[in-house]
């Protein structure tokens, strides 16, 4: 139903909820939300520089010129050298499985570029042909994370200079460390990804002069390899980036929005797969929104402006990724799920505001509306690196993205229902069954108008959870739960999620808020 006059007061749109009309869609993998833990946190290395509070609150520019030099010559003021992450740190770890079983990926651009140095022979000197070093005791540390919270490990393999030439083929000299190791010390690698974002070429790291046609046949080698000494480990892929028509960003007058300037040779999935002899038992791509205000000066038509950013337009992008790619992976991988292997509001280390309570309408619309289209898991990039990661940097305090998927995973269940609602401002409407298992429906209600209130009429009786930030502020850093701060109390103990009690009936959503109904 379209916006109506109630009274003296102009409502917005109006929802009624039909749990009992609902048709079942399909059921999806109770894994749907998982995400990465960034290759270079693992072994310490360059990443995003942090936004400052101001300009994260928005009261401050980020702006970086740029230079005649490409935008590699930007990086002295986009990066900065971080020490590893502590994946023993016990509040890290209570967070982390407090988001119930998921699949965590190991990867980025530095697993390519990566050499495992597992005797200590190298001493923390990156050989020639490698940009990185992984140390045993680092891996133990994934391995041990991994263990710790019941996860599943997914990795991506190195395929850098120092391992083999582009007219060499792969070997697994360095790959068989990385599984042996694994499988030794009892927690095997689950998945794997021939290299990061291949279809990037040179750009991501391949051996000079690499093209597809290398690509297709390292990735048989690899995954012909991984099938005769690794059988149960899935093999995943291609994991590309753009390509395929995907308007990267806006797009505008650059088709491409000028991803072009970061990516001077770039190819498409079929360029990748067509011809491959050894099968993907998981089709998987990348996708962001665009970039952040980090990349936004070298690639304006690929930024969108935290005044965008609960739009039509800009929620629309990840449902719309994956409609494009599901007759790809229809076409690859039939009858296979799609996993979205990494996925945030902005490459470039994530928006200014990836880290406030206006990134919850992308996140939660993310998880729903990939659900409607398809089985398959989605990887949040990251854990707890850089703005867009679930937890802060070093401190891992919880930022409203994590309260949001923490709810999502507690109340959403496997059965995804179509509710009939079409997708419009102010009513962004899911529903899935229960995840306690008890009979009913859980409805997701977005109302991303951040102007006009959303009616919903309730047939019976519900709980209600509703997130809004703090103060009313879209930018907060804390976010509320009917009306309750989101933060975390003492001893880092989470806070009460514990929904309300509401009476069937109509019921009012205030502009920028995001409801479940269990009912």
């Amino acid at each position: 139903m379209r916006k109506e006059k109630r009274g003296d007061k102009n409502m917005g749109e109006f929802v009624k909820l039909d749990p009992d009309g609902l048709k079942a869609l399909r059921e999806i993998n109770p894994m749907m939300m998982s995400y990465n833990v960034e290759f270079a946190e693992v072994t310490g290395g360059t990443f995003w520089k942090a936004y400052t509070p101001e300009q994260v609150a928005g009261t401050e520019e980020f702006y970086v010129e740029p230079t005649t030099e490409g935008i590699a010559a930007m990086y002295k003021d986009l990066m900065q050298i971080y020490a590893p992450i502590d994946l023993y740190n016990e509040k890290l770890r209570s967070l982390a499985k407090e988001l119930g079983p998921v699949w965590v990926r190991v990867s980025g651009t530095w697993a390519t570029k990566t050499y495992y140095d597992f005797d200590g022979k190298m001493n923390g000197q990156v050989p020639e042909g490698y940009l990185n070093v992984l140390t045993k005791e680092q891996w133990i540390g994934v391995l041990d994370f991994v263990k710790e919270i019941g996860a599943k490990l997914i990795v991506s393999v190195a395929n850098w200079p120092g391992l083999h030439t582009a007219e060499e083929p792969w070997n697994p000299s360095e790959a068989e460390k990385l599984f042996s190791l694994s499988k030794e010390y009892g927690v095997p690698i689950d998945a794997a990804e021939f290299a990061n974002e291949p279809n990037m070429m040179e750009e991501t790291g391949f051996p000079k002069g690499y093209t597809p046609e290398h690509y297709r046949r390292d990735q048989d080698l690899f995954f012909k390899w991984l099938r005769e000494n690794y059988p149960e480990c899935l093999c995943v892929g291609p994991s590309t980036t753009g390509g395929d028509d995907i308007t990267f960003g806006k797009g505008g007058d650059s088709a491409v929005g000028g991803i072009e300037q970061l990516m001077p040779e770039t190819c498409d999935c079929a360029d990748l797969l067509d011809g491959t002899t050894e099968k993907l038992d998981v089709f998987s791509y990348h996708y962001y929104n665009g970039v952040s205000e980090r990349l936004a000066s070298v690639m304006p038509t690929a930024h969108w402006d935290a005044s965008e950013a609960n739009t039509e337009e800009y929620l629309a992008v990840a449902p719309h990724c994956a409609r494009i790619y599901a007759p790809i992976r229809d076409k690859y991988v039939p009858g296979g799920e799609m996993w979205v292997t990494e996925s945030g509001d902005a490459g470039g280390g994530g928006d200014t505001w990836a880290s406030t309570y206006l990134d919850v309408f992308r996140t939660l619309n993310e998880l729903g509306g990939f659900a409607t289209v398809t089985n398959g898991v989605i990887f949040h990039n990251t854990l707890a690196s850089s703005d867009y990661g679930f937890l802060a940097r070093e401190v891992f305090d919880p930022r409203p993205n994590y309260f949001a998927v923490l709810l999502w995973n507690r109340l959403m269940g496997t059965t995804v229902f179509d509710t009939k609602e079409e997708i419009r401002e102010g009513a962004h409407v899911f529903a899935h069954s229960r995840k306690d298992g008890k009979d009913g429906v859980v409805y997701l209600v977005i109302n991303n108008s951040f102007t006009e209130t959303t009616t919903v009429e309730l047939p019976k009786n519900a709980v209600r959870y509703t997130l809004a930030g703090e103060n009313g502020n879209m930018r907060a850093t804390v976010m509320t739960l009917n009306g309750r701060p989101l933060v975390l109390g003492e001893g880092n103990a989470l806070p009460s999620l514990e929904g309300a009690e509401q009476a069937a009936g109509e019921v009012e959503l205030a502009p920028g808020t995001c409801t479940f109904f269990v009912m």
